[in-house]
């Protein structure tokens, strides 16, 4: 192994040190790695400056200047040049491979909720050196194809019950802010694990771009489900007709309790709100039906409007009775994917305006990457054996159901 010569005396760094400390260890360490430069250079060369050797394989050819960024700030080393074979330093090599992962962290601090403009400056005082707003979000383009891939992977797996919804989130475009729709897919998987099977941007929430959302689903391998589950969207119960024609649609049972309570007077939404749930918990469909009677019949003179919501929209939300008893406390509402949305939400709340699409999708589309791999370590759903055996009796049961929302739909 070469030897290292720092050229600094005693003196020379005492009195460093007493004039300005900072300056004292940019000058230290910038010997110390010149030092090194030089005794990498004679190992390769095999011979020290002006020596003759019979090992020496290449000469000198004077040094260049290279500047390295360092936690002390900014320095300049002195790097050899060889006349034949080009030199290679470790000091560099080392660089690279911690200005990649500073990069990756710079990335990580943005998907997890950090401003870009507080991760310039904390990336400032570890470093000693400025990072601007548009140098973070260039690291983040690294993410792209780690997004790209997820987003496009195909779905190889049996996922009996989908949830869907969408989210907005502003937008810089086209000299003006907008807001764009996010739409995101869960699914329960045959094992009982939660997974976000797909996700992607549209200008906003119509038939068509929920048809397509749902299209490229299939596209990628998504299999009739025996159930789909989301809020009374016009476009999804469209899509769903069409694209998944043999899988019925539940009605989220929480939105659908919002929309009955706000049609009635505030002084009966409690008492209307406990009486839905005891019809939500019913046993049978017949026994939801005769509760929905009941409640109709008591509220009917002093919240009109509320019982006849109540009354229109009974059946899509009682559609997951139609499962095995053992399935519906899972599937009668959306809530796993309202929870999703409310974390892109808090998630993006720093960044307040994207500004561009591409930004959207990599970031958040990095967040729902985290969040599935939380999904794949946390516990399965507690749906049991017997409860997805007899959901396969079920089958012609839900195909009856999904041709008659198809025929309402077309009334």
């Amino acid at each position: 192994m070469a030897q290292l010569n720092i050229t600094l005396n005693q003196d020379e760094i005492l009195q460093l040190l007493s004039d300005n400390r900072d300056d004292a260890f940019k000058t230290l360490l910038t010997e110390s790695l010149n030092s090194i430069l030089q005794a990498e250079s004679t190992a390769q060369l095999g011979a020290e400056p002006y020596e003759r050797s019979i090992k020496r394989s290449d000469s000198r050819n004077g040094l260049r200047e290279r500047s390295l960024n360092t936690r002390i700030g900014t320095i300049t080393l002195a790097v050899p040049r060889h006349r034949n074979v080009p030199f290679h330093t470790l000091v560099f090599d080392n660089y690279s491979r911690s200005e990649a992962a500073l990069v990756t962290t710079m990335a990580e601090m943005v998907v997890n909720g950090v401003s870009t403009r507080k991760v310039s400056k904390v990336m400032e005082t570890l470093c000693g050196t400025s990072y601007s707003k548009s140098t973070v979000s260039e690291a983040c383009k690294g993410l792209d194809k780690a997004v790209d891939t997820f987003k496009k992977r195909p779905l190889e797996g049996c996922y009996k019950f989908v949830y869907v919804d969408a989210t907005y989130f502003k937008v810089r475009g086209e000299h003006r802010i907008g807001s764009k729709a996010m739409m995101v897919a869960l699914a329960i998987t045959e094992d009982g694990k939660r997974e976000i099977i797909g996700f992607d941007i549209y200008d906003n929430e119509s038939k068509e771009t929920w048809k397509l959302f749902l299209e490229s689903l299939k596209e990628r391998g998504l299999q009739d489900p025996k159930l789909i589950t989301s809020d009374a969207h016009d476009g999804i119960i469209y899509a769903i007709s069409k694209i998944f024609p043999n899988t019925p649609w539940q009605r989220c049972q929480t939105h659908f309790s919002r929309n009955v309570l706000s049609h009635a007077p505030s002084k009966y939404q409690k008492a209307i709100h406990a009486a839905l749930l005891d019809m939500y918990h019913s046993s049978t469909i017949e026994e939801a039906r005769i509760k929905r009677d009941s409640i109709i019949d008591e509220y009917a003179d002093v919240a009109a409007k509320a019982m006849e919501c109540l009354d229109n929209g009974f059946e899509d939300a009682m559609t997951v009775m139609a499962l095995p008893e053992g399935c519906r406390k899972y599937l009668r509402t959306s809530n796993h994917l309202e929870r999703l949305n409310k974390e892109l939400k808090r998630r993006s709340k720093v960044i307040g305006v994207f500004p561009n699409e591409g930004s959207l999708n990599r970031i958040i589309g990095s967040v729902l990457i985290e969040l599935n791999d939380v999904y794949s370590l946390e516990q399965k759903i507690s749906i049991s054996k017997k409860a997805m055996t007899q959901l396969e009796e079920c089958t012609s049961k839900l195909i009856i159901i999904a041709k008659e929302q198809q025929r309402l739909l077309a009334a």
